[in-house]
């Protein structure tokens, strides 16, 4: 059953092979198939006017439309870097537009940072992301959307200090509060959670959860487990995945742990199933960026290996997750900083393998 995880497949790639039929080798072409629960492997878009891109999301609107974002430009950190949008209109991707960009001023034009889509159970759809020269000083932005994210509006930045969601969805709560898992980098890596109640225009924030320097951590995503738990879990320095957990729906957070599953300094996402599963979308390695890989959970703690995305050198990095109405599952990630890549995975279909200390099966 390991073989079935691990091995890399291209949807497009025609394999040559034969068979012996009555004695005689007869060679023919076969498309190859995708592992088991991947139904779609695609770009969302193959040319755009900017050469990088990065830190993508994606969300199901309140009318059943799939929009994605990302920030791309000239390369990360580059002034003309901007928050771009497609839509999934009629069976296909529409071209990319960008709806977000830095400038300050005739003179003055900053860096665009990892958007964030996320669709409230009632309210317009909403577009989180960062605009400064660096991470340590860029601030935190929101715009809003009535037409499912054909226009925007309303663009407003976040109350002095707040950084919103910083690269993965928030979760909504049973009272309509929405939490936000988020970070700073200025004094340690340092997690902490932002929350608001009417669609971002006040805001409350924790204060950090760790200290930054045990345990570097950013850019948590939360899952639920009943009641009032939840956890969160993300990308740190020490090479391997935290979690915390939290008894009371986010206002207080217990001690910050590292998980057997390896991190490589890079970003991750993950999501509650409305089977009650958790899906993990992160690259299964203390270095570099590749491979790209999927771990499901019942509990948040045992994780098992579902699915290899990448696995050829290159940088696959930066997941975002969401499972759709339709129970459909769909992952968007960079692909080597030139495209951005959608899977569907039908969580149903998935085949587990058990990783020991967490190790992935070979």
């Amino acid at each position: 059953m390991g073989s079935k995880i691990t091995k890399a497949y291209n949807m497009n790639r025609l394999l040559v092979l034969s068979v012996l039929c009555r004695g005689i080798l007869i060679p023919f072409e076969l498309q190859a198939a995708e592992p088991a629960g991947v139904l779609v492997n695609e770009f969302i878009y193959t040319e755009a006017p900017f050469p990088q891109c990065h830190a993508s999301t994606i969300e199901e609107a309140e009318d059943g439309t799939l929009v994605a974002a990302w920030f791309g430009g000239t390369h990360e950190k580059h002034p003309d870097v901007g928050v771009w949008v497609s839509r999934h209109v009629d069976g296909k991707w529409t071209t990319p537009v960008e709806a977000a960009n830095g400038v300050q001023s005739p003179d003055t034009q900053y860096p665009c940072w990892n958007p964030v889509l996320f669709q409230p159970k009632q309210g317009p759809l909403t577009l989180y992301f960062k605009v400064g020269p660096d991470v340590p000083r860029w601030w935190g932005e929101m715009m809003l959307s009535s037409d499912n994210g054909q226009t925007w509006t309303n663009r407003r930045k976040l109350p002095d200090g707040g950084i919103g969601p910083v690269k993965n969805k928030p979760v909504q709560l049973k009272d309509g509060t929405v939490l936000c898992g988020s970070s700073t980098e200025h004094k340690g890596w340092r997690v902490h959670f932002e929350q608001t109640d009417d669609w971002g225009r006040d805001w409350s924030k924790t204060d950090a959860v760790n200290d930054g320097e045990e345990i570097g951590a950013i850019q948590p995503s939360i899952l639920f487990h009943g009641g009032k738990k939840l956890q969160a879990l993300g990308r740190t320095r020490q090479r391997h995945l935290f979690e915390i957990w939290s008894e009371d729906n986010g206002k207080t957070w217990g001690p910050m742990t590292l998980m057997s599953l390896p991190n490589p300094n890079a970003g991750t996402d993950a999501v509650t199933l409305a089977d009650g599963r958790h899906l993990l979308v992160y690259n299964h390695t203390p270095r570099g960026r590749s491979p790209l890989n999927v771990a499901v959970s019942d509990d948040g703690k045992i994780w098992k290996a579902a699915l290899v995305l990448e696995s050829e050198p290159g940088e696959y990095s930066y997941p975002a997750v969401i499972q759709a109405d339709d129970g459909l599952v769909h992952i968007t990630y960079t692909w080597k900083r030139r495209r951005i890549k959608r899977v569907i995975v039908d969580p149903s279909k998935l085949v587990l393998v058990d990783m020991p200390n967490g190790q992935w099966p070979k």
